[in-house]
């Protein structure tokens, strides 16, 4: 290694510049030259790249020599027939005198196979020419392009690859069938133009498509390569905004092998959607249909992009009717005066490459006369003068004319864009020189009408105004099958009515009438709510019925809605209807027998006033205070009269007269009690020797005191109302059904209060009148008020949790009955053994009974 040390290698290094220097320097072209397949010379020439050949063979590189050229197979007729539409254009323009008078258009037109790899050398071949030496030493090895502009691809991804290459020199390219939405993308492909819509608008369109028919849950094809990828991934993005979901969404490109084309297939038979959305290349639906067919996979609705929606091809291949009901979008239909013409003139010995057109013709007759011919048999009986006039195949078919129109249009829009660099009038300026950039910029401002009245122009990004026509596959006899126009779709209108379906009767998949379904689960209807399923996209469900009190008025309603308070759901939970308001009523059972309960004791009680009053001059009324006695019948009269106003619909006036009312009779009826039961005691006491206390206890002392202990009472019921009164009030907690009409409190200390004071006062009077029950028994009353007491602090005992623990107008009716059994027990306890001896006894209504003389005898 020491001779090889750094200084070595700077010497090997210097010597092996000067050897280069020593060489003519020139510039090399790597590879093999590419051949377009057809020209013609002109003043300036257009470039043209097209896949005549839809496939090639596929070869095992060993990389030990050079790599042969690609072997292209599977001529395509349609491609001739975008080839045949361009030489129709650019003649049309040579044989004008009003667009580039004097001007002559050349072209050379390239097969690029659907191949990337070759695109891409066909794209620098259209560039730098096919010289091997492009330029001695003393000169540049720069100069200008071969060609002013590019026609083609047709696919999306041979287009890619050929923008990104000739995008940096800014060489227009135009394609007529390209349609991914990546391409307008001006900073990518800054050079690019075309003359079919982008993608961008299909997949919203198809989308939308899809939405307007209910289909929300679909299965998905598209093509492996940019125009498949891209637009079904546009598609997936909005139809997830329009709640549509996919069951499945799978690729696969016409080179691929057998088996995962099976694959797919398994996935297909497997799932449970019943319309496909095809976003598929015509030449990948070519190859899909005869799978189809294979396993006899029929019944799908297919959505197909305008690809192959609109293609006679393959419907003509389509012989299971896999595709019958097929709907879709395709390019508006359109005419070219005098194209079809000049396609049924063509012959193959007046072409400028009679080789390429060789094979053509050879082909296109084979295909009707003798398939099993070897080529040489062919050539011996074709002459090249056949007619083509009645010959039916893919290229005599003019289904496909809005294509041709496109490439019509790219044509005429390069010659608008040339007549206007030109400065053309009676003649145009031929020694300018061309620049691409310049070239560009004009195409991107043509605005022009073609001579059947079409307006072309490119917007901001290249792209034309995106119109489509809906297309509905309907079979008839024969196996022959309409492409019929059933609506439009204009994404330059309002979201709203861009989707514009007519009143045609469509066929659907199977010729059926009706709309298929396809949806993961069925809708759900009013009064139940979507629960999704675990695991599954959010288009599969179950439907839950909304709980009580909530409802849904909507079809899949995702939440059900609590009614408001005053509401409930009804039985189909779809509405909320106004709850029933409790109230204890008086045409119900219960408030009928209570205000019966209630008159019965008003009526007896004011009897016993009668008796009283008839017999007030009789011992035993005028005993013990007879002021007192009617005072307290007056007061058992409002007892029991007060407990009709707990009855009915409740209101601001009767919720406060209700409590304020029952506390104020009833401690006037205990207080009266309460004075009875003091005159007994007092007068017994008065009877021992020395005592005076009578004088302290006669009748004015007696009314002061009932006046008193009632005032308390009506004191506390004037601070309760001012305070915080009792008011009307809905219950909502009680039941769920009902609402519970009811007073409320408003202070609960004011309401206890006045229990408590009433409380306070029937023990009292109890304690009184149970020590004064030994005292002789012909006067004495006690006994009689100590079992009224009982009776009344039993019933309020067990009022307290009777009330607390009854519902709703229940607790009302406990209150009432509370009322009304204490206001008896008072009633009977104390005077209707008065009224027994008053009426059934009279002897004993003596004031020497009264005076217990009688009873010794």
């Amino acid at each position: 290694m020491k001779w090889f040390g750094p200084a070595q290698q700077r010497l090997s290094l210097l010597l092996v510049v000067l050897l280069s220097q020593a060489e003519e320097p020139v510039c090399r072209q790597r590879g093999d030259p590419e051949s377009p397949q057809l020209f013609k010379d002109g003043d300036i020439i257009l470039g043209g790249m097209l896949s005549f050949h839809s496939r090639w063979k596929d070869r095992q590189e060993t990389y030990m020599h050079k790599p042969l050229p690609l072997e292209c197979t599977s001529l395509n007729f349609r491609e001739f027939q975008f080839a045949q539409s361009m030489l129709f254009a650019i003649e049309e323009i040579n044989n004008s005198t009003d667009l580039l008078p004097g001007v002559s258009l050349g072209y050379k037109i390239y097969d690029t196979c659907g191949s990337i790899a070759r695109s891409v050398r066909v794209a620098l071949a259209l560039t730098n020419g096919n010289e091997i030496v492009s330029a001695p030493s003393e000169e540049p090895c720069t100069k200008p392009a071969q060609v002013q502009a590019i026609m083609g691809e047709t696919s999306s991804s041979p287009t890619t690859a050929i923008a990104t290459v000739i995008g940096p020199f800014h060489i227009p390219m135009i394609s007529h069938f390209a349609t991914c939405a990546c391409l307008s993308d001006k900073s990518k492909y800054p050079s690019f133009l075309r003359t079919i819509p982008s993608d961008y608008y299909q997949s919203r369109a198809l989308a939308q498509l899809v939405k307007h028919f209910g289909w929300t849950w679909v299965g998905a094809i598209r093509t492996n390569d940019d125009y498949g990828n891209n637009g079904m991934a546009t598609f997936i993005e909005i139809a997830q905004q329009l709640d549509i979901c996919l069951e499945y969404s799978v690729s696969f490109f016409r080179t691929d092998p057998s088996d995962k084309i099976q694959k797919m297939i398994e996935i297909i038979k497997a799932s449970t959607s019943r319309v496909i959305v095809a976003f598929l290349s015509h030449m990948d639906m070519d190859v899909l249909i005869h799978e189809l067919s294979h396993h006899n996979l029929t019944g799908y609705q297919w959505v197909g992009s305008e690809s192959w929606i609109f293609d006679s091809q393959i419907a003509a291949i389509d012989e299971h009717h896999i595709l019958d009901g097929a709907i879709g979008l395709s390019i508006p239909k359109a005419h070219v005066s005098g194209l079809k013409a000049f396609m049924m003139n063509v012959k193959p010995l007046n072409s400028s490459n009679n080789k390429m057109f060789t094979e053509f013709w050879e082909t296109l007759f084979s295909c009707k006369f003798n398939q099993s011919k070897s080529s040489a048999e062919i050539q011996r009986d074709c002459t090249g003068q056949e007619d083509l006039t009645g010959v039916q195949n893919s290229f005599t078919d003019m289904s496909l004319m809005p294509i041709f129109n496109n490439v019509y249009k790219g044509v005429y829009a390069v010659a608008h864009a040339l007549h206007s660099m030109l400065s053309c009038n009676k003649t145009c300026t031929k020694d300018l020189q061309l620049d691409p950039i310049t070239i560009l910029q004009h195409i991107q401002n043509i605005h022009f009408k073609t001579k059947d009245g079409e307006e072309v122009y490119f917007n901001e990004n290249g792209d034309p105004a995106a119109k489509y026509e809906i297309i509905n596959w309907q079979p008839r006899e024969k196996g022959i099958v309409d492409f019929v126009s059933v609506g439009l779709y204009d994404a330059s209108l309002s979201a709203d009515k861009q989707l514009n379906l007519q009143n045609t009767s469509l066929i659907w998949a199977q010729n059926s009438q009706q709309v298929p379904v396809s949806v993961c689960s069925e809708k759900c209807p009013p009064g139940t709510r979507k629960v999704l399923q675990k695991g599954k996209p959010v288009c599969c469900y179950d439907c839950i019925r909304c709980a009580e009190g909530e409802i849904s008025n909507i079809t899949d309603s995702v939440t059900c809605t609590r009614c408001p308070p005053e509401f409930w759901s009804n039985n189909r939970r779809d509405a909320c209807i106004k709850k029933e308001a409790v109230f204890l009523s008086f045409e119900e059972i219960m408030g009928a027998l209570l205000t019966t309960a209630s008159l019965f004791g008003t009526c007896m009680t004011a009897l016993v006033a009668y008796i009283f009053f008839r017999n007030r001059k009789t011992p035993i009324v005028r005993a013990n205070n007879s002021e007192l006695s009617f005072l307290l019948l007056f007061s058992l009269t409002l007892c029991f009269l007060c407990s009709l106003t707990f009855i009915g619909r409740p209101s601001e006036w009767s919720c406060m007269l209700r409590h304020t009312a029952f506390g104020i009779t009833f401690v006037l009826c205990i207080s009266c009690v309460l004075g009875k039961t003091m005159v007994v005691l007092m007068a017994f006491r008065a009877t021992l020797p020395g005592s005076n206390v009578m004088k302290w206890f006669g009748p004015a002392q007696q009314r002061l005191s009932v006046l008193g202990v009632t005032l308390i009472q009506i004191i506390i019921c004037i601070l309760w109302l001012i305070i915080s009164p009792p008011f009307p009030s809905m219950n909502f907690k009680e039941f769920k059904d009902k609402i519970i009409l009811e007073c409320a409190l408003g202070s609960a200390v004011g309401f206890w209060a006045v229990l408590g004071y009433i409380g306070l006062l029937a023990v009292l009077c109890f304690i009184c009148a149970f020590l004064a029950r030994k005292l002789p028994d012909n006067f004495n009353e006690a006994k009689f008020i100590t079992f009224s007491m009982l009776i009344f602090c039993a019933v309020w005992i067990t009022f307290i949790p009777a009330y607390v623990s009854s519902p709703g107008k229940f607790s009302v009716a406990v209150e009432i009955f509370a009322i009304l059994a204490s206001s008896f027990g008072l009633l009977i306890c104390i005077f209707i053994p008065k009224c027994y001896i008053i009426l059934l006894r009279p002897e004993k209504n003596t004031k020497k009974n009264m005076m217990g003389k009688g009873a010794i005898k």
